[in-house]
């Protein structure tokens, strides 16, 4: 039986429905949204992650007798809420924004309609998923945009929890990553693994020579040896003496890497290693990669720094009612209006303007339009040609889920996706220093 999902949540989700069904509110139908009010501090864009992940979740977000029981020992909720909930599977539609595409201030980044109970029920898991998966590829997109081209290979899964490891490989993957340590995220979302030895491998051997020989006798002349466990030069001599000079590559976990890196190049050229291939780690985020830009650095691992976002651990996404239908079924657009948390109302489609040469220009919501609404095009008006393109898809129809974004395939459409969408941002969303969102929003 497949797992549920209905409680990663907040009880206050529950409440709320059971108070609406007493206030005979919770089938009026609404919209809800998932959108940032800005980015995390001096970031120009954000990438989209977790769709794929989140509508597994959704579709596992089923009441059973074990949790049905809980809810009614404790008290949480009344017998009408416990009868609704017994019967509960997400029968609306879902519109969002593709995973891996890029995405800004106010960007509706995921659209629910559905009851009020069936889409107020979905906020945190919404929210839990996004805000972290977001943010995970946001920092990993800044990673491979500063790598030029050398792959890197997410490394993270003991830095955090069990379960958002997986989450955090998926999401790097997606922005970019070329592989992950984790077997657990290459088993679920098909995602290339990596990895050979720690030092504590090194440590078990008699001498680093010993070690070494052990590796290469499992896994022949091609594999990686860390060679920094006691000292790199030496490391160095032993891993080529061993493994001859078609050793397939060495790691380097610390020390200052500009200057022990170019050493390490220049002494596996003067050993005949010139095809060696040098790997680094040792807590790398963007910054430290960029640093290593005019290195001979062939490929990275990073750790921290991507599974915690790279100082960003959350997106700053937030989920409201944005409307909701009114006496004549009409739409009835409703929005938070305190200070500092305004919300813009209003059910919503949204379209990002390029110019002739396909670099993002502009973000243009379009209020009063729903998510399925056509979009005509052009809506500029003189001045250089230019095209919009759509940003919202259907991920869930009258409770029917499109199989395309979920699973292996699905995460290797949004890493797709993603490079595609990455190509259309302008050249400044790359700069590594604080700046403003790169494109504007503007709404019509």
């Amino acid at each position: 039986m497949t797992q549920s999902s209905a409680f990663r949540t907040d009880r206050y989700e529950l409440t709320m429905v059971d108070a609406a069904i007493n206030s005979g509110r919770a089938n009026l139908e609404c919209m809800f949204e998932a959108f940032a009010r800005r980015l995390p501090t001096g970031r120009r864009y954000g990438i989209v992650g977790g769709t794929g992940r989140l509508l597994e979740l959704i579709r596992q977000f089923r009441f059973g007798d074990a949790e049905l029981t809980w809810l009614e020992d404790n008290a949480v909720v009344r017998r009408p809420t416990l009868d609704f909930l017994a019967d509960y599977s997400f029968t609306g539609s879902i519109w969002g924004y593709r995973e891996g595409d890029a995405y800004f201030p106010g960007s509706p980044l995921l659209q629910v309609e559905s009851s009020f109970a069936e889409g107020v029920v979905l906020e945190t898991i919404i929210l839990s998923v996004l805000n972290y998966d977001t943010s995970v590829a946001s920092a990993a997109a800044r990673m491979v945009s500063v790598s030029l081209g050398r792959p890197i290979a997410e490394m993270g899964s003991r830095r955090t929890g069990e379960y958002s490891a997986v989450a955090a490989a998926r999401a790097a993957y997606i922005a970019g990553f070329a592989s992950t340590s984790s077997l657990e995220a290459g088993r679920t979302w098909g995602i290339p693994t990596m990895g050979t030895a720690a030092h504590s491998f090194v440590l078990l051997h008699n001498s680093e020579e010993e070690a070494f020989r052990a590796q290469v006798d499992a896994f022949g002349a091609d594999t990686t040896l860390l060679v920094d466990t006691y000292d790199v030069p030496r490391g160095i001599a032993l891993a080529v003496a061993v493994a001859g000079p078609q050793l397939g590559a060495i790691r380097i976990d610390s020390g200052d890497l500009p200057t022990v890196v170019a050493a390490a190049r220049a002494q596996l050229d003067a050993l005949g290693a010139v095809n060696t291939t040098i790997t680094v780690t040792s807590d790398l985020d963007e910054f430290a990669i960029a640093a290593l830009s005019a290195s001979p650095v062939d490929a990275f691992g990073v750790g921290t720094s991507v599974v915690t976002g790279s100082g960003e651990p959350a997106a700053g996404l937030v989920y409201k009612l944005v409307a909701h239908k009114g006496p004549a079924a009409e739409w009835i657009s409703v929005a938070k209006t305190s200070a500092s948390k305004v919300s813009i109302g209003g059910r919503k489609n949204a379209v990002r303007r390029l110019d002739e040469f396909g670099t993002a220009q502009e973000e243009i919501v379009l209020l009063g339009a729903g998510p399925s609404a056509e979009v005509l095009a052009p809506l500029t008006d003189g001045g250089a040609p230019a095209t919009e393109r759509p940003l919202l898809v259907p991920l869930i129809t009258d409770g029917v889920f499109d199989e395309g974004f979920m699973g292996p395939e699905g995460t290797s459409r949004a890493r797709a996706h993603n490079a595609t969408a990455m190509q259309e941002l302008p050249i400044e969303a790359f700069r590594l220093g604080r700046g403003e969102a790169v494109i504007p929003t503007t709404y019509r």
